[in-house]
This record gives C-alpha cells, sequence and structure tokens, in this order.
C-alpha cells in the first residue's frame, strides 16, 4: 500500500509539472514561475494572463480530461473482455462517432446545443447509437455475450468504416475536414466544451472505479465470477455503459485519439498491478500525462499545429511493442 501511495504521489507531481510546463509553452513563452503567478493570482499584465486563463488552461485540462478517460475506458473493456488488446474503440465508438460527424461536415449542419456544435453532436449521437447497436446484436446472439460484443463491435466498425470510406470518395471537396477531425485536435476547445466533456466523462470513470470488485472477479472468467454469486449481466451492462458513456464524450469533443486507451492501462498494470482499484485512477492519471505531452508536441514541433491523433500513434507504437518486448517471459500480459 505504502509503494501504491508513493507511486500515485509521483504520478500526481509528474501530472502537476506537465501541466505547469504546458501553459508556458507556444508561441508566446511564458515561465513557470509566471505561470504560478497567474494561476495563483490571476493578476498582473493582460496578455499573458489572458493566453493561460482563455486559452491554454481551458485546453491542457481537456487533454487530461480525456486522456484520463480514454485511460480508464482501455483499462474497463480489457477487464471485461480480459483481452489486452482492447482499446475504449473496441465496440465501435469511434467509428460511429466517425460516421456521424462526417454526416454533419457534408451536410454542412450547423446546429448547436448546450454549447457544442453539430459536428460533436453528430459524432456523440453517432458513437452512442454504434454502442447501443453492438450490444443489441450481441444479446441477442446464441455465442457467450462477451464473445459476441467482440464479434459485433468487429463488424459495426468495419461497416461504419466502410461508409465512412465512401462518403470521403463522392465528397472529395470535404477530405480536408474530415480528415482534420478524424485525426483529432484541442485546438479551439475552450471553457464550454471542458465543462460539457467533464460530467460524462467523469461519471463513467468513477463509474468504472466502483466496480473495480467486479472487474477483478471478471478476471477469473464469467463462470468462477458467476459462480460466486456475481451478477454477470449487471455487471457487464454496467462497465459497457461506463466505458462508453466515457468515450463517446470523450470523442465528440476532439476527435478519435488512438494508443492512449491502450498504453495507460498497461503501463498502470506494470507499475501497480492488476486489481482494478489501483489499475483504474493510474490509468487516468496516465493517460492524462500522456496526452499533455502528446499535446505540447503537436503544438511545438513543427511551424504548424500536428494532428495529436497522429502522434499519440506515432509516439504509442514503439512505446507499446517496447513495454511488450520487457514483458516478454512472463506468465501473460493480461489482466
Amino acid at each position: 500500500m505504502k509503494t501504491s501511495s508513493i507511486g500515485f504521489a509521483v504520478l500526481g507531481c509528474l501530472l502537476l509539472g506537465a501541466i505547469v510546463v504546458s501553459l508556458g509553452l507556444g508561441p508566446v513563452k511564458i515561465g513557470p514561475e509566471r505561470v504560478m503567478e497567474i494561476l495563483w493570482h490571476r493578476s498582473g499584465p493582460g496578455t499573458d494572463v489572458t493566453i493561460v486563463w482563455d486559452l491554454r488552461l481551458p485546453r491542457i485540462l481537456l487533454a487530461c480530461l480525456i486522456g484520463a478517460g480514454l485511460g480508464t475506458a482501455g483499462a474497463g473493456y480489457q477487464g471485461l473482455f480480459r483481452n489486452p488488446l482492447a482499446d475504449p474503440y473496441v465496440i465501435g465508438a469511434s467509428s460511429g462517432a466517425a460516421l456521424g460527424a462526417t454526416l454533419a461536415i457534408i451536410g454542412g449542419m450547423q446546429t448547436s446545443l448546450w454549447g457544442l456544435g453539430a459536428i460533436s453532436l453528430a459524432a456523440l449521437a453517432g458513437a452512442l447509437l454504434s454502442v447501443g447497436l453492438v450490444y443489441t446484436i450481441a444479446s441477442a446472439g446464441r455465442q457467450s455475450p462477451t464473445m459476441s460484443l467482440l464479434l459485433a463491435g468487429a463488424t459495426v466498425s468495419n461497416l461504419f468504416g466502410a461508409a465512412v470510406s465512401l462518403l470521403m470518395f463522392l465528397n472529395d471537396e470535404k477530405l480536408a475536414a474530415i480528415f482534420g477531425w478524424l485525426m483529432g485536435s484541442l485546438s479551439a476547445r475552450g471553457w464550454p466544451v471542458l465543462s460539457l466533456a467533464a460530467p460524462p466523462v467523469l461519471g463513467g470513470a468513477l463509474l468504472l472505479w466502483l466496480l473495480s470488485r467486479s472487474l477483478d472477479g471478471l478476471t477469473f472468467g464469467e463462470e468462477t465470477a458467476s459462480s460466486l454469486g456475481m451478477p454477470i449481466i449487471r455487471v457487464r451492462a454496467a462497465v459497457v455503459v461506463a466505458s462508453s458513456l466515457t468515450t463517446a464524450a470523450a470523442v465528440a469533443a476532439v476527435g478519435v485519439i488512438g494508443f492512449v486507451g491502450l498504453i495507460a492501462p498497461h503501463s498502470a498494470r506494470f507499475l501497480f498491478g492488476a486489481r482494478h482499484s489501483r489499475l483504474i485512477p493510474a490509468s487516468a492519471l496516465i493517460g492524462a500525462i500522456s496526452l499533455v505531452i502528446a499535446d505540447d508536441l503537436a503544438r511545438t514541433l513543427a511551424s504548424a499545429e500536428l494532428p495529436i491523433g497522429v502522434l499519440t500513434a506515432l509516439l504509442g507504437s514503439p512505446f507499446f511493442l517496447a513495454l511488450l518486448m520487457r514483458r516478454r517471459g512472463e506468465p501473460g500480459v493480461g489482466p
């Protein structure tokens, strides 16, 4: 327990340090001491105060929120499926969101609701529709529900992905806008987006943490868990709802950002073990740190801002391979 406490303290300090450094990065450089002064007093010359509070702080907090949400959703799905390759998009949330956003872009939708633009609203609706469709199909299948979820998720993802590709082929004048959304971005996301994304993301993550003991039970298999009196159907539904709500809200806010939800749980499991009471908050912290660093690189590596989804894939792939190589020879890499 003491070791875990130290580990969480270290991760918390790393996250706070990353936030302070990130607030100073950009075309206008601001030193860490000045950043701390602005955060503490919110006073001084107007330009840097505006840059920190109105431009950079909501974006960086959104990066923390989305990274934490994807990390916890990935941990939830990996525990549910007992599959180390499961990520937040395993049952079709990203493909549904992509189809919804693509339709909104092609249709030129301008409607907004509760501060969310038409593209975000369509992405949220598409993600929830996709997950609902997958769960409905899986519930009616003859195979084990968990296996049916995986198969239905793969099928619906391929179907919706093909629909997106077809729409892009037929509407090549919209390719830049569609690609821009599909690659993910934190640009121009302010306090309204953060305030709307926070409740579902944090609510879903909290529910997953409350389900920690049930997820621990599922690691021994559904038959064993059921024989111990666990209500498997309700637990499975709760995990799917919590993980999908978190993922759908994250994708609607910033687009599709890959690998964070796959890498964060693996890193957390390596550092803190497989007990979900520690794994889920650790995945949240590691996911938040990862996305803040990726956003820093997206803003500073080139003269134009790079798509953050591309950076997470470029950075995440070798990291994940290195993690797998480090664990080679251990008895399994799953939860």
